[in-house]
């Protein structure tokens, strides 16, 4: 099980006592870049990630909500990131997105596609042995705070059994409204990483993760 706390929900006046907490107790940070167009919000740009990038050795996950992933995809790489994962929905087309995938992994980098919950999971299959990284979202990609969408967890079941028919290896990640009250729900359907910013940054970051690992 990896947890990825997502500097999303980061309290930065205490970002050194956080980023020492994160340090201590998790194998991933979620860095979530939106650009107020393919999502009605803006976060964080590549200083930031640099920031970041400098206080730890964590694998550092980049989630691109932007309507340019190509773009920031080398921004991205610049400051440091270990993988970039990027929207499907941008493209719409299987071949621009598995173009951009193998960019990504050009840079040796891990690369990863992410879906809308109205997005099917047939729809992406064709791009699913091409992925280090998929990520799910749980809710509306754009905002903290969110509640879990239960269907995500027959998405995760429907992933994880294709995953195994095809003999491949990518990991399944979830975000959004993730808690200890469906991780352990996420993690028996074949989830590998768990996406959670609010939950794991409101109060003691070591306890709430680890209450999450108690759910394994």
């Amino acid at each position: 099980m990896i947890v990825s706390p997502s500097l999303y929900s980061m309290h930065f006046d205490r970002f050194k006592e956080e980023m020492d907490a994160l340090n201590s107790c998790v194998e991933w940070i979620h860095f979530d870049v939106m650009d107020a167009h393919f999502v009605p919000n803006l976060t964080f740009g590549p200083g930031i990630c640099k920031t970041v990038r400098k206080n730890t050795e964590l694998f550092l996950d980049v989630h691109l909500m932007v309507d340019d992933p190509e773009h920031y995809a080398d921004v991205f790489a610049q400051a440091g990131a270990d993988s970039i994962v990027f929207h499907y929905e941008v493209f719409n087309d299987i071949e621009e997105c598995k173009r951009l995938l193998n960019k990504i992994r050009g840079m040796y980098l891990k690369a990863g596609i992410s879906i809308k919950p109205g997005t099917s999971i047939e729809t992406i299959k064709p791009l699913l042995p091409y992925l280090d990284i998929f990520l799910l979202m749980s809710v509306e990609p754009g905002f903290g705070g969110q509640s879990f969408m239960p269907e995500a967890l027959d998405r995760v079941k429907e992933l994880s059994d294709y995953r195994k028919e095809n003999g491949l290896d990518f990991i399944i990640e979830v975000d959004g409204g993730v808690s200890d009250k469906n991780a352990h729900d996420l993690l028996s359907r074949g989830a590998d990483a768990l996406v959670a910013g609010s939950y794991v940054f409101n109060g003691d970051i070591r306890a709430n993760v680890e209450k999450l690992r108690k759910c394994e």
